[in-house]
């Protein structure tokens, strides 16, 4: 499957922060994690990796410090700072909404059938009150829309 490169960019500051959450890290390191979680479906290179790492160091995000590999190799190592904590929080509720926002329209039927076992098998179909958690939905099977 072929991503689109805006869906590419946006999902690389979330993706960063959450690989990095789960402890230290450095490029190649990041860049193989990403292909392992989206299942070989996302093809990350150094060329697109460092900018947003060297961005979320400008926003103290992440903080880099130079150690040694294995075999001795200087090699610069990310890790997530407080900050660079409180904004993974924040990606998190941003994609969230977006996701709540899929699940109220059609979209999760054509995705259904592309991700067979993976999506929900019905969709809200009514929707009302202030916030996602808090608004009642009433479902109907996926099938509906075929």
């Amino acid at each position: 499957m072929n991503i689109g490169k805006d869906l590419v960019a946006a999902s690389a500051t979330p993706l960063v922060l959450a690989i990095l959450s789960e402890g230290e890290s450095y490029g190649y390191a990041i860049i193989k994690r990403v292909d392992e979680l989206s299942g070989g479906e996302l093809h990350w290179t150094d060329g697109m990796l460092y900018p947003v790492l060297h961005r979320l160091e400008r926003n103290g995000y992440v903080k880099s410090t130079w150690g040694k590999s294995e075999s001795g190799r200087r090699r610069k190592y990310y890790r997530l700072t407080d900050q660079g904590v409180a904004e993974l929080a924040s990606q998190r509720r941003q994609w969230e909404v977006v996701n709540d926002a899929l699940r109220g329209t059609p979209f999760l039927s054509f995705v259904g059938r592309a991700l067979v076992g993976t999506a929900p098998r019905t969709i809200p179909t009514e929707r009302t009150g202030p916030a996602p958690s808090d608004r009642p939905t009433r479902w109907r099977p996926l099938d509906a829309f075929a």
